[in-house]
């Protein structure tokens, strides 16, 4: 699940390890992380090859990312409901308070942001913006159609005479949310913010017609 939210390599290795782990197979500690780490690069290399233009959106997200942090700034954006974004991670500096009883060390924010977490981070925090976008697009035309909603993450709920409806308005905002350029209102938006960056260029749009959402049965099931 969380290879198109951009997954790394030790974060795949420790998912798989923690599995290993549960199922006691393995005993060994080193034969342990010796396999997590086989079964990760074989389980990324076939998802990069099954899901290659989702990688690709996540790997340009990132890699925008870098742009805008190697010039000390964090990523920012605005979700398709109009909610500004700013990822807050910066690198953590110490300051020393000295008493008569001792030294407290405190830990504070510098002005310097930390670029791999603002690199790595980006992707996942875009995707999941969206996903929150999706949910209160359904959450609004429920209440709208008399609907009652709730909602954890990906998972939304009604009363069960309610779910067939509910089941079609999700389909249809998310087919409203998608059919909009994203990406290019995304590129739009760093290139108005930081006019001299150079950013690289989208990843290839694909032939899928959204509208086919509509008709699927196990898309959001």
């Amino acid at each position: 699940m969380t290879s198109v939210y951009g997954v790394t390599y030790v974060g795949a290795r420790e998912q798989i390890k923690r599995r290993l782990k549960e199922r006691g197979v393995i005993a060994e500690d080193s034969e342990l992380f010796g396999a997590s780490c086989y079964a990760a690069k074989v389980t990324l290399t076939a998802l990069g090859e099954m899901f290659e233009a989702a990688r690709s959106i996540m790997t340009w997200l990132g890699d925008c990312a870098k742009v805008i942090a190697c010039e000390n700034e964090p990523v920012r954006w605005t979700t398709p409901l109009g909610l500004p974004v700013v990822q807050p991670y910066r690198k953590l500096g110490r300051h020393l308070i000295k008493t008569s009883l001792q030294v407290l060390t405190l830990q504070r924010e510098t002005d310097k942001v930390m670029v791999k977490r603002q690199r790595t981070a980006f992707p996942p925090n875009f995707v999941h913006s969206l996903d929150g976008s999706h949910m209160m697009m359904t959450a609004v035309a429920c209440k709208k159609q008399g609907l009652y909603f709730a909602g954890v993450h990906d998972s939304y709920w009604t009363h069960a005479c309610d779910v067939d409806t509910m089941n079609k308005i999700l389909r249809e905002k998310f087919v409203e949310l998608y059919d909009a350029p994203i990406l290019e209102n995304l590129l739009e938006s760093f290139e108005t913010s930081f006019p001299k960056l150079k950013f690289p260029p989208l990843p290839e749009r694909g032939n899928f017609d959204m509208k086919d959402v509509l008709q699927s049965t196990y898309f959001f099931n």
